[in-house]
């Protein structure tokens, strides 16, 4: 059974957030709206980041079963936002759709790959905000993926204990991705070379976790190492006491 390691000194304090002034400010607005009135109006959405392979759905599926919460799942709505979003504002999709598999996953260096993937470079991140403030605010939604950077959510947060960046170890991440297909998983199967896309990938996802490690550091927010010691039950428990749903 897949299992997770916490930290529990990660699990900080709560207490109110002093916002700051943010030049993408126009990244949180809808229809006019001024940030402070977006984050006011989400303030009873909780966020779940971080790496690829982490258990950020396994464990935002396991807090939906406690209770009346819902799930918003990142990940779903990237195919629809990939066609929403402007072809001016996409620049780094516009990119990835112009190359062939080989190109994305093969060819290039991991550092590449990281600084080029139009998802971690926060591209559609106004179209999650705009979804969210679709949903009904009558009950927690949980909001989960590793598109919700730390750098774009910290604006959105009335408390630090809105959200959590889950960060696997390589080693998990890899048994993760092994237990999906490996070589045979998805996308890494329909390239001329599985074994090198696999491992660039891995190599790409590992920096990216170790991006988002020091961005939460630097912004004062939670994260949670993610290995083999912790079962998710523990996981999903330390999760929903840091967002005050148990």
């Amino acid at each position: 059974m897949d299992s997770a390691r916490v930290a529990p000194q990660d699990i900080g304090g709560t207490k109110p957030l002093t916002t700051h002034a943010d030049p993408a400010e126009t990244i949180f607005t809808d229809a006019g709206s001024p940030l402070a009135m977006v984050r006011e109006r989400l303030r009873h959405v909780r966020w779940i980041g971080g790496g690829s392979g982490g258990g950020k759905t396994t464990t935002a599926r396991r807090l939906a079963d406690q209770g009346e919460v819902y799930l918003y799942d990142t990940d779903a709505t990237m195919p629809v936002h990939a066609r929403r979003m402007p072809v001016e504002q996409a620049p780094y999709l516009r990119g990835f759709k112009a190359m062939n598999m080989n190109e994305r996953w093969v060819d290039r260096d991991p550092r590449v790959m990281l600084d080029t993937f139009h998802w971690y470079q926060g591209e559609g991140f106004s179209e999650i905000i705009k979804d969210l403030l679709e949903l009904p605010d009558d009950r927690p939604v949980i909001a989960e993926g590793f598109r919700l950077l730390p750098g774009l959510v910290r604006p959105l947060l009335t408390r630090e204990d809105q959200a959590v960046w889950l960060l696997p170890t390589p080693e998990f991440r890899k048994s993760v991705f092994q237990h999906r297909g490996g070589l045979e998983w998805g996308f890494i199967a329909k390239t001329g070379d599985p074994e090198q896309a696999l491992e660039n990938v891995l190599q790409r996802d590992a920096m990216f976790t170790d991006r988002i490690e020091d961005q939460i550091r630097h912004l004062g927010l939670h994260g949670l190492k993610v290995d083999f010691s912790v079962t998710k039950e523990t996981l999903a428990q330390q999760v929903s006491a840091l967002f005050g749903l148990n």
